[in-house]
């Protein structure tokens, strides 16, 4: 049975992109939420976590609405800059940070809250500024929590669908991810081809998920 290999590599280039990405943003991040005394942190800390909660659907229609040339944001972004995010790659890849914003963010948040504060204070007293701090004492005492983010964003993004269904539709080449495909090929009844990107996904995602326990405990022994 041939199948197409499209969908697979652009879940791949989605996750690897979105995880990318997830990672700049979220360090920094959740080195805030961690340590801030602000109570506006609760708010964005709740913003954050809402998609544990929130149906994809939902998530998806607020994007598809604000990217739609029809309203300002995605008129201003068409007229202005020529960039259409509705029914693209590039609208996937903000629907999916947005998404997997929590996976990233809250295991290193809780990373950074397990270490005890001497360990802030002591390279403090050491002359080390508030970002030698957090790259050279903090993200390497967080191994287990930072590779928990990294893993559990990309394995949260290849498995999507309300989002990127909403905001991306079925798009060969553009944005037909492999969850996508495997519901239209139920749809036409294919269901040989459906199992056939079911099964490669849910392999992927037993050995990623393997992987992660299997290098935390080994890293739990270590420490």
């Amino acid at each position: 049975m041939a199948c197409d290999l499209q969908p697979l590599w652009l879940t791949f280039k989605l996750a690897a992109v979105t995880t990318g990405i997830l990672l700049v943003i979220g360090i920094p991040l959740a080195y805030w939420l961690a340590y801030s005394p602000r109570k506006l942190k609760y708010a964005i800390e709740t913003l954050v976590s809402m998609p544990l909660v929130l149906p994809p659907t939902v998530l998806g229609f607020y994007l598809l609405v604000a990217f739609s040339p029809k309203f300002y944001l995605g008129n201003f972004l068409e007229t202005q800059f020529g960039i259409r995010l509705v029914f693209s790659f590039a609208g996937l890849v903000i629907g999916s940070v947005l998404f997997s914003l929590p996976f990233m963010v809250n295991p290193i948040k809780a990373g950074f809250q397990n270490l005890p504060v001497s360990l802030m204070e002591a390279a403090y007293t050491l002359g080390k500024s508030k970002s030698e701090t957090l790259w050279k004492v903090l993200l390497p005492n967080i191994r287990p929590a930072l590779l928990t983010g990294i893993v559990m964003a990309f394995a949260h993004t290849i498995g999507e669908f309300g989002v990127v269904l909403m905001l991306g539709g079925n798009i060969p080449g553009e944005t037909r991810v492999a969850s996508i495909a495997i519901y239209g090929e139920v749809e036409a009844l294919n269901y040989a081809a459906a199992g056939y990107y079911s099964l490669i996904l849910f392999i992927l995602s037993f050995l990623i998920l393997f992987t992660l326990y299997w290098f935390n405990r080994k890293s739990l022994r270590f420490f």
